[in-house]
């Protein structure tokens, strides 16, 4: 595929997931939607990225409760996604995972968890697995940098070298533990040195921009599968929207967000486009296009019957 084609494509899969939380961001304050919601604004490149190197017919991703990117960026269409953070039977787990406990694992994606850190142990697990099956799965444990600290991540990175286990640790590192900078987190903040002493490969990347995403999980993804172990890729990102909708976001300094916005991965692969000779027409036509997809899967979602309180108890045991 042509570089500028393959660049178009990255793109739209980038603004799908963008409409799609700005949509969510709407839904909520209109009361539609529920509950806590973690949006991922700014950090689309890493998803969009990581998913074009993959073969999601056997690899298998573990992302955070900040998941609706990795959902998407899966092949989730954003229909029964919107239904299930509506609480619809048509949703993509019957209404019942909702923003923060999603899963599709018929789309490689393999569900969100809570638990900060807690799904790195289980991607060593699928990981694990696969030098049973013959399958050449390599799993992607995704998290934040606070989790960085959690020892669930430790143990699973020691268990997962070890075992030489084909596992990719992606930090998604957008410079916030929830509300406190990395810095005032971690006495070395550059969390990919933290490979070395488990005898794993480490590398920090540009989580802004797509190419550079794909191409390093690429690389980790044919170390894994060769059989040669885990690695951690720390993806430098920020998000432009607090850590939840309500989040003032009080302790960011002032500019920050100013150049976050200036930075982040739409806006940048914009400027390549158009440097490209892309015009701005049909940059705009593709932007309309995805909008009128997200607008009409939002819609039709809206107007699904909720799931019935009365099947509560399915699918908790056999």
């Amino acid at each position: 595929m042509p570089e500028t084609a393959r660049l178009l494509d990255f793109l739209e899969s980038m603004r799908r997931i963008r409409f799609f939380e700005e949509e969510v961001a709407r839904l909520r304050a209109a009361g539609d939607v529920v509950g806590s919601v973690h949006l991922c604004n700014g950090q689309e490149a890493i998803y969009v990225g990581a998913c074009a190197a993959l073969d999601l017919t056997r690899d298998v991703v573990f992302p955070t409760y900040r998941g609706h990117g990795w959902t998407l960026a899966c092949g989730v269409p954003p229909y029964p996604l919107f239904a299930e953070l509506l609480g619809r039977e048509s949703g993509i787990n019957g209404g019942r995972g909702g923003s923060a406990y999603l899963t599709a694992p018929d789309y490689g994606m393999y569900g969100e968890n809570s638990i900060v850190g807690a799904g790195a142990p289980i991607a060593a697990g699928a990981a694990l697995a696969a030098t049973f099956d013959g399958s050449g799965r390599v799993a992607v444990a995704a998290f934040g940098d606070g989790a960085m600290n959690q020892g669930a991540v430790h143990e699973a990175m020691n268990f997962a070298a070890v075992r030489r286990l084909p596992v990719i640790f992606l930090v998604e590192n957008n410079l916030y533990s929830e509300l406190t900078p990395i810095s005032a987190m971690a006495r070395v903040d550059t969390l990919f040195r933290r490979a070395a002493p488990y005898g794993m490969p480490g590398a920090r990347i540009d989580g802004n921009d797509p190419r550079a995403v794909e191409q390093a999980v690429a690389e980790a993804v044919r170390h894994a599968r060769e059989g040669r172990g885990p690695v951690l890729l720390e993806a430098m990102t920020q998000r432009i929207v607090g850590h939840y909708i309500g989040d003032a976001q009080h302790y960011r300094p002032a500019g920050e967000l100013d150049r976050a916005r200036a930075e982040e991965p739409i806006a940048r692969l914009l400027e390549v486009l158009k440097q490209a000779g892309v015009t701005e027409p049909e940059l705009e036509t593709r932007s309309d296009r995805v909008r009128a997809e997200i607008a009409e899967a939002s819609r039709r979602a809206l107007s699904d019957p909720l799931a019935d309180p009365s099947t509560v108890l399915e699918h908790l045991h056999a």
